[in-house]
């Protein structure tokens, strides 16, 4: 009986060491995400003046992906789309419906959700989902509540920064300011009796000077994480981890500290190529009212300066200031990952949600159909498994991570939660990692969609006067093609961008001869046949018959 226990035991202590062995033998995941970041990083040449030497130096030690596209150019949407797994047009997600709310993707797996069931444990920290469930994650960092910001604090609320000229500083107290921690918000004495200064809404942000202040929302996340590699390491689990850092900037407002604006003098910033007359040949303002944010933006810009390009100077001095400063904090992770045991065994993924236009098509601002809208930084690595340094021309988009984590990390089980759940779109570009000629199994381009909701009348359907009322109710489910055809979309191949208006205008760029998207070639006959073909991909991908 003795022997028998013996041998018992000696069998649960292999069994037990196998198991062990084999959730060691997983890849831990590092996911980097940053909000409004379009292509001004020095590896994909979006800004000749740009300094990013970390998100660089990611990009030598693995796979660039140098055609990612995002799959809706606004923050909630996209989000929805690229932790769910599910294209906007399958959920009719084009809004800013919350992930609990919207009536399908709440049905969904996560892609959270999915490591867990496959026994990783999870730690997050900044903006992952537009609005984060706690309930997904082992272990949060940093309280959510101070993701953005500071902003200029007037003691009691947050306002437009002082220092930006009118109109541009009223189009909204986040979008209309920017500027050097140092130029610290001045009010009226007479008007007031609280503490001017920057802060948080009813929370002051502590400054004296650049180097005794607190800290801003990334580096605060940037910590933590640095913090919780190194907890992880010397506790000596076996057990994978996913590990999620949202960075903020450099979504408005445009505040860093003084170093970052110092690197981009003003005197010596270049403007993004852009042509007089670009918007001449697109059907964008036929589309969309002057009141849609980035024609209303770039408007009120050119109307707060005398030299319309003064104004521009200083918005993307400050955007590259927040760029800069963002990638310290990817430093600070990248360093901390790389110093420690799981370097080796831990795959990182780095991207955001969408892009920016800075004035190109008279645009200032995300949600538009065009490449500096759409475009996305994205960059893979996996040192055991992978071709350092190699770049990727083949164009992918933020649905196709879902199905590359869950084959990198052979992750098992349903991605649906119930039966009311749409099925996981996408392709896994792994083979890419090791092979930048691979065969693709997805489409030949990525697909972009710029939503309008339902803010308009639909034939054989009574809208609400409030339309954000019916985003995730079950009264989408009967909305059909024609709900689908309501919106704009754009698709990229590797030398083609075709763009459908709701109203059925194209434009049609040939990427080989143009890469600045300025001569709009629908309507050429020369064209025709490209033009007939990638309209026919892009809706193989939707899914409904194209309009006629």
């Amino acid at each position: 009986m003795k022997k028998l226990f013996v041998t018992l035991l000696s069998v649960l202590a292999i069994n037990s060491y196998c198991s062990a062995q084999n959730t060691q033998d997983k890849p831990n995941v590092l996911f980097i995400i940053v909000d409004d970041l379009n292509d001004f990083e020095g590896k994909f040449g979006g800004h000749p003046q740009a300094k990013t030497p970390n998100i660089d130096k990611l990009a030598d030690s693995g796979v660039t992906f140098n055609n990612a596209q995002t799959n809706v150019p606004v923050c909630q949407p996209a989000r929805n789309s690229l932790f769910t797994g599910v294209y906007p047009h399958d959920s009719r997600d084009f809004g800013w419906t919350p992930r609990k709310q919207q009536y399908v993707v709440k049905n969904n797996k996560t892609l959270f959700e999915l490591f867990r069931e496959n026994g990783y444990a999870l730690y997050g920290s900044g903006k992952l989902l537009h609005k984060n469930d706690k309930k997904l994650w082992d272990e949060w960092g940093v309280p959510e509540r101070i993701n953005y910001g500071p902003h200029a604090y007037n003691g009691e609320k947050i306002i437009p920064h002082p220092s930006v000229p009118e109109p541009f500083r009223s189009i909204n107290i986040v979008d209309g300011s920017f500027a050097r921690l140092s130029d610290v918000p001045q009010f009226d004495s007479t008007k007031t009796t609280l503490n001017p200064g920057w802060g948080y809404p009813k929370k002051e942000f502590r400054y004296v000077n650049d180097e005794d202040r607190d800290l801003f929302p990334d580096e605060q996340h940037a910590n933590w994480a640095v913090e919780k590699i190194k907890e992880l390491e010397k506790s000596g689990s076996n057990e994978p981890f996913f590990m999620g850092i949202g960075f903020v900037k450099p979504h408005t407002p445009l505040y860093a500290p003084d170093k970052y604006f110092d690197m981009f003098p003003l005197e010596d910033l270049k403007l993004p190529v852009i042509k007089k007359g670009d918007a001449d040949d697109s059907f964008f303002k036929d589309n969309y009212p002057m009141s849609q944010m980035g024609l209303k933006y770039y408007k009120a810009l050119c109307d707060s300066y005398e030299d319309d390009e003064e104004g521009l100077r200083k918005v993307i001095q400050a955007y590259l200031a927040c760029i800069a400063f963002m990638d310290d904090q990817v430093g600070k992770v990248m360093d901390a990952l790389d110093q420690s045991k799981f370097a080796e065994n831990t795959i990182v993924v780095f991207t955001a949600d969408h892009g920016w236009n800075f004035g190109e098509k008279d645009y200032l601002y995300k949600n538009s159909p065009w490449e500096e809208s759409a475009r996305i930084p994205m960059i893979v690595r996996y040192p055991k498994s992978q071709k350092t340094g190699s770049e990727v021309d083949q164009p992918v988009s933020l649905i196709d991570i879902y199905p590359t984590l869950k084959d990198m990390c052979q992750l098992e089980g349903s991605t649906k939660l119930n039966d009311n759940a749409a099925a996981l779109g996408g392709y896994s570009f792994a083979p890419f990692m090791t092979d930048k000629n691979a065969t693709w199994e997805g489409p030949e381009g990525a697909l972009t969609v710029m939503g309008v909701g339902i803010s308009e009348p639909i034939e054989g359907l009574a809208v609400s006067t409030n339309p954000q009322a019916l985003w995730h109710i079950k009264v989408l489910k009967d909305l059909g093609q024609e709900f689908i055809l309501q919106q704009t979309y754009s698709y990229r191949t590797k030398d083609f961008r075709y763009i459908l208006y709701k109203d059925g205008q194209e434009e049609l760029y040939d990427h080989r001869k143009d890469p600045y998207e300025w001569k709009n070639v629908e309507a050429k006959k020369s064209y025709a046949k490209v033009k007939a073909e990638l309209k026919r991909q892009m809706f193989d991908i939707i899914g409904v018959s194209a309009p006629q």
